[in-house]
């Protein structure tokens, strides 16, 4: 039992270190957006003529290229799979062909979603959420299948935890999935003793290409 106290205790003083540290990024981000904007619209100007070429020249190709992210999963003995194989991490602004659903990493949005607890009740684009996982944050996503009930408590516990976004992802065969950059597990619902497990290694874990990157700033919809 104190055991099991120790840990909540130190998880919720991860959560409100992390919270924390993402405001003193949101102050400093904006005052580096302010000082960077003149040089954000020239760079857009002088680039226009040549993203304007580069897409003539794709030969209007809806998917990237996925040859680097390419392998299997392989399932730890606490139930997680664990994806055994290359991740690309190339920012890409067409759609990506992903092996898994909900994809575990690979080529990605240059934005990435708003991940500081935020719920969406629509699907999102794939390719932004996986620029979240690249930044730390644990994907939860359900199907049509998944009871209301849950879904209402999941998006609860989500709301209370910094670098976690939940989403509906029609298009998984299991009812609920957490996700963090290569790495995957199902969940019967919130009250699973799987999903505090899974947050607690995965949030901001070491499996993190960018650990500290930001969950806010991103996109919100």
């Amino acid at each position: 039992m104190g055991s099991a106290k120790k840990s909540s205790a130190a998880r919720t003083a991860r959560i409100e270190e992390m919270r924390r540290a993402e405001q003193a990024r949101e102050r400093r981000n904006r005052i580096l957006v302010a000082a960077a904007s003149v040089v954000v619209v020239a760079g857009l100007v002088a680039g226009g003529v040549v993203l304007v070429q580069a897409q003539s020249d794709d030969g209007g190709s809806s998917a990237a290229d996925d040859a680097k992210t390419a392998g299997k999963f392989a399932t730890d003995a606490d139930g997680v799979r664990a994806w055994k194989g290359t991740l690309g991490r190339e920012h890409v602004t067409k759609s990506v062909d992903y092996p898994v659903t909900p994809p575990v990493g690979g080529d990605h949005n240059p934005v990435w979603m708003n991940c500081n607890g935020d719920v969406y009740a629509d699907e999102i684009n794939p390719t932004n959420a996986v620029h979240s996982l690249e930044h730390g944050a644990v994907w939860v996503t359900y199907n049509g299948n998944a009871p209301k009930a849950e879904v209402e408590a999941l998006a609860a516990k989500v709301r209370k935890t910094p670098y976690t976004l939940m989403s509906p992802v029609d298009g998984q065969k299991d009812p609920v999935v957490l996700t963090a950059w290569g790495h995957q597990r199902t969940v019967t619902g919130a009250a699973d003793p799987a999903v505090d497990a899974f947050l607690e290694k995965f949030v901001q874990g070491q499996q993190t290409p960018e650990p500290g990157a930001a969950c806010t700033g991103g996109l919100s919809k």
